[in-house]
């Protein structure tokens, strides 16, 4: 299977196996990072993928007060809620590594998408290009909270309002396209039965969000390759 705009596709025996392997590659672009500037500044993507991984790179040695830690995206609920992202991350990597508090910019999600989004693109300024933008995609091919047809990819503010998203939360927060591009390196991870479509309308040539990145690297799992050869 060949992605048009990918800069690489590695495909894995299963979901476990993604989640460890890619922790290692996390690992590794944040110490090349932290070598050549003396930080990393990493955007966590949401997802049962990335947990995973997350609770994977938690016990990796990593040099964390030199990371600076952002969010892809977020969903506009109260802070605590399950849901959020940024709580996912805290739970299954932050409150378990030695990172400290001033270094994780979570997106404020509780104020509503407008202001949030105009919030975080003002605290983004000094962090552009991100070192490490990790990524998810849908069963839908949306990726952070780009969704297909949604006005926000259209936006070229560093972070966007969404509304109207097709699952809920409705109102949420995302990098825009732009703000994922100019990352020094881009991961996908994927996995799971339900990318199968997605992947394959990607393969074909077809725009979806998650296809607009450009340059990435795409983690799959066997589950995700779709059934016929593309």
């Amino acid at each position: 299977m060949i992605l048009p705009k990918a800069a690489n596709l590695t495909v894995y025996p299963d979901a476990v196996e993604l989640a460890a392997v890619v922790a290692q590659r996390i690992a590794a672009l944040i110490a090349q990072s932290i070598a050549a500037r003396g930080v990393c500044r990493i955007a966590l993507a949401g997802g049962s993928t990335p947990h995973r991984c997350y609770e994977q790179l938690s016990s990796l040695p990593v040099d964390w007060p030199r990371v600076q830690i952002y969010f892809g995206d977020e969903r506009c609920l109260p802070v605590g809620a399950a849901g959020r992202n940024d709580e996912m991350a805290r739970r299954s990597l932050l409150q378990r590594v030695e990172l400290p508090a001033a270094n994780v910019h979570a997106v404020a999600a509780e104020l509503g998408a407008v202001r949030a989004a105009a919030d975080y693109a003002a605290r983004l300024k000094a962090a552009l290009p991100l070192d490490i933008v990790l990524l998810g995609m849908g069963e839908d091919g949306h990726t952070a909270s780009l969704f297909p047809g949604n006005p926000a990819l259209q936006s070229e503010d560093a972070a966007v309002a969404v509304f109207d998203a097709p699952k809920p939360p409705p109102e949420r927060v995302s990098l825009s396209l732009a703000t994922l591009n100019a990352a020094r390196h881009k991961l996908f991870l994927v996995a799971g039965a339900g990318k199968r479509e997605a992947l394959a309308r990607i393969a074909q040539g077809e725009a979806l969000p998650a296809a607009q990145i450009t340059a990435a690297e795409w983690h799959l799992d066997q589950d995700a390759i779709p059934a016929k050869p593309i």
